[in-house]
Formats: C-alpha cells, sequence, structure tokens
C-alpha cells in the first residue's frame, strides 16, 4: 500500500516537472540571429580622402617682349613645338631714340633675367647632388633587400624618392631652359628699343619656345597691335602631369611631403600611384556645399605612372596615405559601438552573446585598430542590436567574410 502511493507520488512530481519544463521552454525567447566576423590581423592603411583635378607642372605663358604689330599665329591648341621653336612674329612699333632712363629699366630687365637664370641652374646642381644620393641609397637598398636586412616596404619608399627627384630635377632643367629664353627674350628688347626709326627699318622679333611640348591655348590668334608683356600662348608637356587636391587644414597637418597617394576615379579602370610633393604652407576660405566656411589647403603630387588618356585640369579623387602598417589587429567599425566614453563589442561565445569593453586605435577604411580586450580569430558580432545583452542566446546565421 505504501510502495503504490510512493509510485503514484513520484509519477504526480515527474509530471509536475515536465510540464514546467515545458512552460519554460515554451516561454524562453528565440535566439537572436546574427553575423559574426573574426578579429584578424592584416595590412592597414589611415587615409585621407579628397577631390582634384590634374595640372601640368611646367606651364609657360609667352609674352610679347616688346610693343608692336603681332602677325597671325597660326599654331593651334595640341601642336607640338621644339625647343627654340619660333611660335609668334612682333613688327616693332616705331620708337624713338632710347633715353637714359628707359636704357636703365631694360638693362635692369636684363639683369634681373640673369639672376634668375643663375638662380635656376643653381638648382639644376643642387637637384643633381640630391638625385646622386638617392641613387646610392636606392642601390644600397636593393642589395640590402635582398638579403632581408630591410623591408620590402622601405626598399620601395626609396625607389618612389629617387622616382620623385627625378621628376624635380627634369623641373629645374625646364626652369633653367626658360630663364636662358627670358634673358634672350630681354636682350632682343634692348635691341629693338635701340634701334630707332620707321618700323620697316626694324626686323619683327621673334618669340621662341623655351622648351618641347604642346601649345595649352592660343591667347592672341589674330594679327594685332599688343603692348610689351600681353600674354600670347601657353606652352607645356602635356605628359608631366601633377595632382591638386584640397583637404580641411586640421587634415593637411597630417600629411607629410612622400607620403603615397592612391588615384582613383580619373574615368580608368586602374588605381593610379602618385606621391605627395608639397603640402602648401598656407590655407584659403572656401564655402562648403552647406554654406560652411572652412580652411583649407592645397596638396600637390607627382604622378608616377600618368596615362596618356589624362589632359590638364581632368577632374579625379585621391586618397592620401597617412599611416601604415603590417600585421595590425583590427576589426569592422560596424561590429563596436559606443559605451560610455569608450568602446564596445559583443563576441560569439557557445551560443551566447558576451559583452567586452574595447581599447581602439587608429581607422583604416571600414575597419579598426583593436589596441585591447579583443583576441586574433575571436567571433565579433557584427551590426549588434538594441537586442543583445551580455549572456543572451544567439543563432550565428552567416560570417560576413
Amino acid at each position: 500500500m505504501a510502495l503504490r502511493r510512493t509510485i503514484k507520488i513520484a509519477i504526480r512530481i515527474a509530471i509536475a516537472a515536465g510540464a514546467v519544463a515545458l512552460a519554460v521552454v515554451a516561454l524562453r525567447p528565440d535566439p537572436i540571429a546574427v553575423e559574426t566576423v573574426k578579429v584578424r590581423r592584416a595590412h592597414m592603411q589611415t587615409v585621407i580622402e579628397a577631390e582634384g583635378k590634374t595640372r601640368v607642372r611646367d606651364r609657360y605663358v609667352l609674352a610679347a617682349p616688346v610693343a608692336g604689330r603681332l602677325q597671325r599665329i597660326v599654331l593651334r591648341r595640341g601642336d607640338e613645338v621644339r625647343s627654340g621653336a619660333v611660335v609668334a612674329r612682333i613688327e616693332p612699333a616705331p620708337i624713338q631714340p632710347l633715353d637714359a632712363r628707359e636704357r636703365a629699366e631694360t638693362e635692369a630687365r636684363i639683369a634681373a633675367a640673369l639672376a634668375r637664370q643663375r638662380e635656376a641652374e643653381a638648382l639644376v646642381v643642387r637637384a643633381e647632388t640630391e638625385c646622386g644620393q638617392a641613387r646610392r641609397e636606392r642601390e644600397r637598398a636593393e642589395r640590402l633587400v635582398e638579403s632581408g636586412d630591410i623591408s620590402r616596404q622601405e626598399y620601395d619608399r626609396l625607389c618612389d624618392a629617387e622616382y620623385s627627384c627625378l621628376r624635380t630635377l627634369d623641373a629645374v632643367r625646364f626652369r633653367a631652359s626658360a630663364a636662358v629664353s627670358e634673358v634672350d627674350a630681354a636682350r632682343a628688347a634692348l635691341l629693338a628699343l635701340e634701334r630707332a626709326g620707321a618700323r620697316d627699318a626694324s626686323p619683327p622679333v621673334e618669340v621662341r619656345a623655351p622648351a618641347a611640348g604642346s601649345v595649352l591655348r592660343v591667347i592672341e590668334e589674330s594679327e594685332r597691335v599688343v603692348a610689351a608683356g600681353a600674354p600670347l600662348l601657353e606652352v607645356s608637356n602635356p605628359g608631366r602631369l601633377e595632382i591638386i587636391v584640397d583637404v580641411l587644414s586640421t587634415e593637411a597637418v597630417r600629411i607629410a611631403p612622400g607620403a603615397a597617394m592612391i588615384i582613383d576615379g580619373w574615368g580608368g579602370d586602374e588605381m593610379l600611384r602618385a606621391q605627395v610633393r608639397l603640402v602648401e604652407p598656407s590655407a584659403f576660405t572656401k564655402v562648403s556645399a552647406l554654406g560652411v566656411e572652412e580652411q583649407r589647403v592645397y596638396v600637390i603630387g607627382d604622378l608616377m605612372d600618368a596615362p596618356g588618356r589624362l589632359g590638364d585640369g581632368f577632374r579625379l579623387g585621391a586618397k592620401i596615405v597617412v599611416w601604415e602598417g603590417e600585421g595590425v589587429l583590427q576589426a569592422p567599425q560596424s561590429a563596436l559601438f559606443r559605451r560610455g566614453d569608450g568602446w564596445a563589442a559583443f563576441v560569439a561565445d557557445a551560443g551566447r552573446a558576451r559583452l567586452r569593453e574595447v581599447a581602439t586605435g587608429r581607422r583604416g577604411g571600414f575597419d579598426v585598430e583593436i589596441l585591447g580586450g579583443l583576441q586574433e580569430g575571436e567571433d565579433l558580432i557584427m551590426h549588434p542590436s538594441g537586442r543583445l545583452v551580455d549572456g543572451a542566446r544567439i543563432l550565428i546565421r552567416a560570417a560576413a567574410f
């Protein structure tokens, strides 16, 4: 009798426990579906994105050395010209004998042109010395990178520095050539002024191209009387392009000469390489599309591999690399959220969401550097919702990547 009563009580207890278990299971919230991504180590870059345009690096505006009648210029945009080729002729206007003041002014212009010529020649010597040093450093690095004593990144930096130095050497050589042309033009002007008399007695003054290149613009095409110093046409080498972008002054202080630039949005499929040559020392005020006044700074870069399809004034997008590192522990920014004054994230651990305080560093694109709180290989929950709390049950739907 007692045994039967004990069995009945046990059965009732088992039924009650099963009912309670079924109620708990029925009332328990469903696991939250989440996507996860692993904390990983990889190469990371911090970039500043900006829009800019191309610009010919060596632009020469040829002006009339004397006042007189300009003969019609037959050149057109895109025409090739050789260094020293005659691009315009001017018949000097009738002049009176040269007085002392005019002679002094003309001789002063010749002296100034000679000073610019000497300065340009000194810059050529300096650039040749710097290029020689850059070449020797690159040659030493070439031997060291084969033995593993320096990194490939450092070797690439020295190669880019040598390339940039050679481009600078070409520029100062063009400047020296232009300075010689300025001296010749100033002396021709003095010669024309010394020849008093009728216009027919003075031969036409020839305007010559200071360097080989193409005609960018013909300013005075038709025959007309021009004053001394009037611009006639622009000549440049369209293959020597540079990049000009404007960035906020607060971003410009993070950019150093020699920084890498990645060029996209120029119309082609491939990315182009460039290098920052100059961050201009003065800013300017620009009104944004929202009507806010901003202080911006021009950043000038040299194209390393300019395609022939680019020309002067073409629009493009630029990413300026201000920092980069290898083997950086990083995670997507979309997996982090603000918690108080810091950052936090949820880690997927055995079907549960575990809250972690995270210390962050630099940001690059869509990722952020992890300084503490997470380990390599851990699964982070992407786009954490407000339903997630520490210890919540989760169902991993799929990995983000």
